[in-house]
């Protein structure tokens, strides 16, 4: 008797916005422009931060979803995305992990990758979300499994931005989302050499990678996290 795989083993997002528009579903009622704390009936948690142009008549928004590394630490890139989104008029939306870290980087993917698909379709239920302009993006272990993910989304995101990451392991590719990979120079937690390998991998594979290196440590560079934002304004 085999067993069925489990739900997201397979690493696969479904929410789309054009799904929803085809669906022609009943729109659910958004929440007022501002930085909002969600917190779901299973006690799952996330930030939505929601522009003002939100409710504006055929508006399509811009979404980034940012991802943290371990212990829910986002090395200051939390701080850079949500300024971002305010003077871009963009959805920001920050999911926690279940555990310390991502599901994959634990024994594979499953319940946080399943949290992300449905708050995605949550905020598509709600606002108007431009399905060619959305990235995946993160810091640390979130660096990492927003490489990993993004990769194996490549036709949900446009654009893969990976802080300080250690490692990918998308189990499979679609698309060709363009990739950016930073690295601190002096980290002591992840070598800059693993961000290097990194971005020279997806180079060779065809993927349109830009990789910046830095001096400093473990943590999100500012004036090249807004570099790497401006990206997903072009």
């Amino acid at each position: 008797m085999t067993t069925a795989p489990a739900p997201y083993a397979d690493g696969r997002l479904h929410a789309r916005p054009e799904v929803l528009r085809q669906m022609d579903h009943q729109r659910q009622p958004p929440l007022e422009a501002g930085t909002h704390q969600l917190a779901f009936a299973d006690g799952r948690k996330a930030v939505l931060h929601v522009p003002p142009q939100a409710n504006e008549e055929g508006r399509l928004l811009h979404l980034l979803l940012l991802l943290h590394g371990a212990g829910g630490q986002h090395g200051g890139g939390d701080h850079i995305a949500l300024a971002h989104a305010i003077r871009h008029g963009a959805l920001l939306l920050i999911p926690d992990a279940h555990g310390r870290s991502w599901d994959f980087l634990l024994g594979g993917f499953g319940a946080d990758l399943a949290f992300i698909d449905r708050l995605l379709l949550w905020t598509m239920q709600r606002y108007e979300v431009d399905e060619q302009a959305m990235a995946i993006a993160g810091f640390s272990d979130g660096a990492s499994y927003a490489l990993s993910v993004g990769l194996m989304n490549g036709l949900m995101f446009s654009d893969i931005l990976a802080f300080s990451p250690g490692f990918m392991a998308p189990l499979r590719r679609e698309g060709e989302p363009r990739v950016f990979v930073s690295h601190g120079r002096d980290d002591r937690v992840l070598p800059v050499a693993r961000a290097a390998a990194i971005a020279q991998r997806l180079a060779q594979e065809g993927y349109d990678v830009a990789y910046q290196e830095f001096d400093g440590a473990h943590i999100v560079s500012p004036p090249i996290a807004r570099a790497a934002l401006h990206r997903l304004e072009k």
